[in-house]
């Protein structure tokens, strides 16, 4: 499996008087060993590792932007790195350079209970700040699944379970500090709730995927924790109908915290990695937040909709410890889908539809991978309409990968084609830049590399993601 060849891919050479700068400020904090630089050079993508030449671990925002101080000035690649949990390439140094690690930024700055905010530096994950919050009673919603860094799901505009109910990073980052290419040090904005104040600098780099800014700091939005929380899985004997009572439950305006959707397959790995006992045919999976009396109105109204569509009796998990086996089964899935084919590597991608669109969307995917060579499995967060396709490919075989492309490519066509996008929550990276002139049409992809020019007019901040120079 090949990254795309493109002229965007020649490595750039790193000066030695760059890092000899780099190793008088960061000393045993920077690396040039193989194994440190082939850990930052791979992520979760079905891409061949690709090395940066070093590797910086900061620890404070000044240090990063030291680094982009003397990456700017010497035209070096310089690619940000959180957990190293991406999908589409998005950290792999197809031109060299620096690998910068924030991971020991990890600090939680501010805590402001009354507002509902946080502050945190960007190396925090998700669940260390929801366990250094828990004695406030308030969360952090958003839940990609892996255990991602907040500056890497702001970067890469992350959602997951709960976005159905408490939306996307979009809309629960307040503010950020970014260090530009040049090295200079910004805030996107207040803590205020709400601002007319000049250009939404936030929104701005919420998503850019370190192609415009490396995020340093993120605020965010916490919530109260529910009074009531409930969890409940219901399966049913065709894909179709499990499909259909989401989009019913949804245009209902019943407020789900979660509905997540697995096929068979799904559901069988999941069984065999997680040792559960889940009935194995298309499921859906139920969470309810609110008050106790709010939470059984919901769970009626639901099991209502999906008997309707031929949903078996609802198996519950009320007690903590079952919900979080069973969400941690869930989150796991993509792991377990692996082991379906023994020493495969996965090629996964996920697109996002209108909500009406979502039933002939999975339908004529699923059609399509029916006639497949490899075995595949279809996750999703189908209460906002966006799915997973994981399709598990012999890593040396050039017609399995040339055919899950295939795949791919008429799956994005398919969405786009039914107003939805190429990616709901996986973001570009490398994987699927081809398709961003399709999405976008060519005059608001000029403006968007106009945008990369006039804040990265060397091209050192991960180059060759996203757009084209």
């Amino acid at each position: 499996m090949n990254a795309p060849a493109t002229a965007e891919t020649l490595r750039r050479p790193v000066p030695s008087s760059c890092l000899d700068a780099l190793r008088a400020q960061f000393a045993d904090r920077l690396s040039v060993s193989h194994a440190v630089r082939e850990h930052h050079g791979r992520d979760e993508s079905p891409y061949p590792p690709m090395l940066p030449d070093a590797v910086v671990f900061a620890e404070t925002t000044e240090e990063v932007a030291a680094v982009a101080r003397l990456c700017n000035e010497h035209r070096v690649p310089l690619i940000p790195y959180g957990a190293g949990s991406s999908l589409e390439g998005h950290l792999l140094a197809i031109q060299g350079g620096i690998s910068l690690d924030l991971s020991r930024m990890n600090q939680l700055l501010a805590v402001n209970a009354e507002d509902l905010t946080a502050t945190v530096q960007a190396g925090v994950t998700r669940k260390q700040l929801n366990e250094q919050i828990r004695d406030t009673g308030l969360f952090f919603p958003i839940d990609p699944g892996a255990d991602a860094s907040l500056g890497g799901m702001a970067a890469t505009r992350a959602s997951g379970t709960n976005a159905v109910r408490y939306g996307t990073m979009r809309e629960n980052v307040v503010s950020l500090t970014v260090v530009t290419a040049d090295g200079r040090v910004i805030r996107t904005s207040s803590r205020a709730r709400k601002s007319s104040a000049g250009y939404d600098l936030t929104r701005l780099f919420v998503g850019s995927e370190g192609t415009l800014g490396i995020i340093t700091e993120v605020t965010v939005r916490l919530y109260p924790q529910p009074e009531a929380v409930s969890a409940a899985v219901c399966n049913f004997p065709v894909l179709d109908e499990a499909v259909m009572s989401v989009i019913e439950i949804i245009q209902m305006g019943v407020p789900v915290a979660r509905v997540e959707f697995m096929d068979t397959a799904a559901v069988r790995a999941v069984n065999l990695h997680s040792k559960l006992n889940l009935r194995e045919s298309p499921m859906l999976v139920f969470e309810f937040h609110g008050s106790p009396a709010g939470v059984q109105e919901q769970a009626a109204l639901v099991q209502s909709i999906t008997a309707d569509h031929g949903g078996m009796d609802f198996e519950w998990a009320e007690r903590p410890e079952d919900r979080n086996r069973l969400w941690t089964a869930r989150h796991n899935a993509y792991f377990a889908g692996l082991q379906l084919r023994p020493g495969c590597r996965a090629s996964t991608t996920d697109v996002c539809v209108p909500i009406s669109r979502l039933a002939d969307c999975v339908r004529e995917t699923v059609d399509e991978l029916e006639q497949a060579s490899f075995p595949y499995t279809i996750v999703g967060h189908v209460g906002d309409g966006n799915f997973h396709v994981l399709m598990l490919l012999d890593p040396d075989s050039e017609a399995e990968w040339q055919e899950s492309e295939t795949i791919n490519h008429n799956l994005v066509r398919r969405a786009i084609a039914a107003d939805g996008t190429c990616t709901g929550e996986h973001g570009i990276g490398l994987h699927k830049m081809q398709f961003m002139a399709d999405e976008h049409g060519p005059d608001a992809l000029a403006l968007m590399r106009s945008i990369k020019h006039a804040l990265d007019p060397h091209n050192i901040l991960n180059p060759g993601k996203v757009i084209s120079w």
